[in-house]
C-alpha cells in the first residue's frame, strides 16, 4: 500500500521520475518511414504512436489494456453558491455510473476500456476553502495515495476523469494559484452557472487566494488548500503512471488543473500525458496554453467523467492500427519516393 508520510516525501516522489525508452520510439519511427505513404502524411497520428512506444518501452506499442479511472469527491465550497447543481448530485452520478447509465459507460464500452469509478469519502466534503484549507496534510496525502494505488501496473494506457459538484471552482482556484491573475482568469460557467453565480464563483476564488497567500509558492500545499479529494487522487494517479511508465490521456479542465502542480515541481513531469481534448470550459484553453499542451480533440465537450479523453482513445487506436496494419513499400511492391 502506497503511503506518503508528508508533503516532503510526496515532493521527493514527484521529483524522482523515470524517463521513457528512446529505442522503442526510434523503432516506431523507422517503421513509419517504410510504410506506404508520404513521410509525415498521417500527421499527429505518427507522433502519437511514437509517444506510446516511448513510454511503454514497446515497439509496436499496445492498447490491449486501457483503463479509465474516474475519481469522485465533494466540496465544501459549494456552500458559496458556486454550482448550478446541489452537492448530492455527486453521489447520485456515482450510482448512475455503477448502473451503466452515464456517457462514460457507453464510451468505455465503445473504446474497449475498463471503467473504474473511485468515490472518495463523499459523505464528508472537503472544507470550504474560503475559510480553511480544503484538506489538511494527512487528508490530502491519503487522497493522493488512493489515486496512486488505483493505477494497475499492467495498464497500457490510463484515461483520467472526475466527478464532483463544485470541482470546476476548485480547479480554477488551483490554476489561479499556480499561474496567477485571480478568479476572473480561470473561472467559467461550469455546469451552467448564470452570471450572478459566476460572480460568486470568482469572488470565492479570490477570497481563497487571499486567505491562503502564505502557501502560494508551494504547488503541493496549493493542491491541498484549494483542491479536492478527486483532484488529489488524479495527481496521484498521474504520478503512479509516470513511475510505472504508462502513458496517460487527460480529460478536461479539472483533470488538467489537478495534475498541473506536478509541472511546477518538475518541468517534464507530464511528458507521459497528452490532453485528450480541449473542454468548452473557458479556463481549459488558458491552462493548456500555460502547460504547452496541444489537445487531440476539440468538440465543445464539457461533461467531465473522462468523456472527452475516452473519445480520444479512438484516435490512438486509429494511429496504432495504421502503424501496425499498413504494408511497407517493399511488402506492397510500391515504389518509394526515390524510386
Amino acid at each position: 500500500m502506497t503511503h506518503f508520510a508528508s508533503f516532503d516525501s510526496l515532493r521527493a516522489s514527484c521529483l524522482d521520475l523515470p524517463g521513457g525508452d528512446p529505442e522503442a520510439a526510434a523503432a516506431v519511427a523507422r517503421r513509419e518511414a517504410e510504410l506506404t505513404k508520404p513521410p509525415g502524411s498521417l500527421g499527429r497520428l505518427e507522433e502519437l504512436v511514437g509517444w506510446l512506444a516511448f513510454w511503454q518501452g514497446k515497439s509496436p506499442p499496445r492498447l490491449a489494456n486501457v483503463e479509465i479511472l474516474v475519481f469522485a469527491g465533494n466540496h465544501g465550497v459549494t456552500a458559496r453558491g458556486v454550482s448550478a447543481y446541489p452537492p448530492e448530485v455527486t453521489a447520485q452520478m456515482v450510482a448512475n455510473f455503477a448502473h451503466g447509465g452515464a456517457a462514460i459507460n457507453q464510451l468505455a464500452k465503445l473504446v474497449g476500456a475498463e471503467l473504474r469509478v473511485i468515490a472518495l469519502d463523499l459523505d464528508h466534503p472537503t472544507a470550504d476553502f474560503t475559510e480553511h484549507a480544503a484538506m489538511e496534510e494527512a487528508q490530502f496525502l491519503a487522497a493522493v495515495a488512493s489515486g496512486y494505488e488505483a493505477v494497475s501496473p499492467q495498464a497500457d494506457l490510463v484515461v483520467l476523469g472526475e466527478m464532483g459538484i463544485g470541482n470546476t471552482t476548485a480547479a480554477a482556484a488551483v490554476a489561479a494559484a499556480l499561474f496567477g491573475e485571480g478568479g476572473a482568469r480561470f473561472a467559467g460557467h461550469g455546469t451552467g452557472l448564470d452570471e450572478e453565480g459566476l460572480k460568486r464563483k470568482r469572488a470565492a476564488i479570490d477570497r481563497a487566494l487571499a486567505r491562503h497567500r502564505a502557501i502560494l509558492g508551494d504547488p503541493l500545499r496549493i493542491a491541498a488548500a484549494l483542491g479536492g479529494r478527486e483532484l488529489a487522487a488524479l495527481l496521484g494517479a498521474a504520478l503512479a503512471a509516470r513511475h510505472r511508465c504508462i502513458p496517460v490521456l487527460l480529460d478536461g479542465f479539472v483533470c488538467t488543473a489537478a495534475v498541473a502542480p506536478l509541472v511546477k515541481l518538475r518541468a517534464d513531469a507530464l511528458d507521459h500525458t497528452r490532453a485528450g481534448h480541449r473542454s468548452a470550459e473557458s479556463g481549459h484553453r488558458l491552462l493548456l496554453e500555460e502547460l504547452r499542451m496541444q489537445p487531440l480533440l476539440d468538440l465543445d465537450m464539457r461533461l467531465g467523467e473522462g468523456s472527452g479523453a475516452a473519445v480520444a482513445v479512438l484516435v490512438l487506436r486509429a494511429a496504432l492500427a495504421c502503424h501496425t496494419g499498413m504494408a511497407t513499400f517493399a511488402e506492397a511492391r510500391v515504389s518509394g519516393k526515390d524510386g
